[in-house]
């Protein structure tokens, strides 16, 4: 069979495959099958899966930031003192919130 050697901080352990074998039982598998739903949907459609997420999560921060500097400007328009002035009258706008939410 092979040798294999394993490390840990303070210990150092060999073991020997003697053989392969199949586990009977799909529960002892750790869910490593190529059986899986979810492995079968990775490789399926996986790509699509990531460009998906990836499109989804630019429209939230796009729109993150446009709430954040709309509430911004409705303060400004009532006269309110800017944030970077030392204002902190945003933190009572539903709008901004929203936007940090987001």
């Amino acid at each position: 069979g092979s040798l294999i050697t394993l490390s840990c901080l303070s210990h150092r352990v060999v073991c020997q495959v003697i053989s392969s074998a199949v586990p009977a039982d799909p529960a002892q598998d750790n869910g490593t099958s190529d059986s899986s739903w979810i492995t079968r949907l990775e490789s399926s459609y996986g790509f699509y899966i990531g460009l998906g997420l990836a499109v989804f999560s630019s429209f939230l921060i796009g729109s993150s930031i446009i709430l954040k500097k709309k509430g911004l400007l409705r303060l400004v328009e009532k006269g309110g003192t800017r944030a970077g002035d030392g204002g902190h009258g945003y933190l009572k706008d539903w709008l901004w919130w929203a936007g940090l939410l987001t």
